[in-house]
């Protein structure tokens, strides 16, 4: 007869446990936004055990935290197929959840700000308490930029599954350039936005030809009256066919408003831009995007929101590493 306790114990004994947590960021409530891991004691994990990992977990960023100081942490993200240089949503989640573990303090009514540490790179972060005592991170980046690359609109038409006449005529598509590279599409209406059908394999080969990471489309008319612009990503050359959330893109997104005069400074001289991603998915998402401005030019770009805990326990990983050679 088969011993089943003894069984799962001896399973047991080849593996262990680590903590790891699951948050959605740019998103007040759960189910909405974009996912990410967080492993925050990954010091002693290996590379090869961090990619498989983030494939086992299967968001769109999962965060290895290896250090933590008074002032910064060390952390590395990866999607599902490659390391990423920088995460906006992954960072919100990682630092919400370093905010929920007691980590980082943030003092009553006020910030307070750290160096995330990356691999080939450095970012500010700034955490301010919300009244409702949820951390608002808010992820300093620099800004994109632009270029003007030679497109077949035909045939990115025929990707994305819309019409020729269903781009805006007083715009140009330009390709922005950071921490990744976005093309940016703006369309007409709501009503274009809905009708995409994107062609996920042709979408990779596009990116793949003309060295462009994400699809970044968008449209000044919105569902939601506070929201700026309405946008959606297709980003399945770095493993996510779109994105319900992304950071980077609405800061790359948001200098494109700066760029083309389509937005204004308010009295602080910012340039405030809030925007809705994510609704065509079912997972609504709302990311804010602050330019501080000197006449034209920006002096600091900052991108992030709010991120919500979805899953909180242990990750079981085997003892002895079975993941080299994966």
């Amino acid at each position: 007869m088969l011993n089943s306790t003894s069984t799962a114990n001896k399973a047991a004994s080849f593996m262990t446990g680590i903590p790891f947590a699951l948050y959605n960021a740019f998103s007040e409530t759960g189910f909405g936004g974009s996912p990410a891991g967080i492993i925050p004691e990954a010091a002693t994990i290996d590379i090869v055990s961090r990619y498989r990992i983030a494939r086992e977990v299967g968001a769109p960023a999962t965060s290895f935290v290896s250090l933590v100081n008074a002032d910064s942490i060390e952390v590395q993200f990866f999607s599902t197929v490659a390391e990423l240089p920088m995460c906006g949503h992954g960072t919100v989640c990682l630092i919400t959840r370093m905010v929920d573990l007691g980590v980082i303090d943030i003092p009553e009514n006020g910030s307070t700000e750290l160096n995330l540490k990356l691999p080939s790179t450095m970012a500010r972060v700034e955490i301010t308490r919300r009244v409702d005592n949820r951390p608002l991170v808010m992820l300093e980046v620099t800004p994109p930029s632009f270029r003007k690359d030679d497109f077949d609109l035909a045939k990115l038409s025929e990707i994305l599954g819309i019409n020729a006449d269903d781009y805006r005529n007083d715009l140009p598509l330009e390709t922005a350039v950071g921490d990744f590279i976005h093309l940016i599409v703006p369309l007409k209406s709501l009503e274009a936005m809905s009708r995409i059908k994107p062609d996920f394999d042709a979408i990779v080969r596009f990116c793949d030809q003309h060295d462009i990471q994400t699809i970044a489309v968008f449209c000044s008319e919105v569902e939601q009256a506070t929201s700026t612009l309405h946008v959606r990503d297709f980003c399945p050359a770095v493993g996510v066919a779109e994105s319900a959330a992304a950071g980077t893109t609405n800061a790359a997104l948001s200098c494109y408003l700066i760029r083309h005069e389509l937005v204004n400074k308010d009295d602080n001289q910012q340039i405030i831009v809030l925007a809705e991603q994510g609704l065509e998915i079912n997972r609504p998402s709302s990311i804010r995007t602050i330019a501080s401005m000197d006449n034209k030019n920006i002096t600091r770009l900052q991108v992030g929101g709010v991120a919500t805990k979805v899953f909180d326990g242990q990750l079981y990983l085997p003892t002895q590493s079975s993941c080299v050679g994966d």
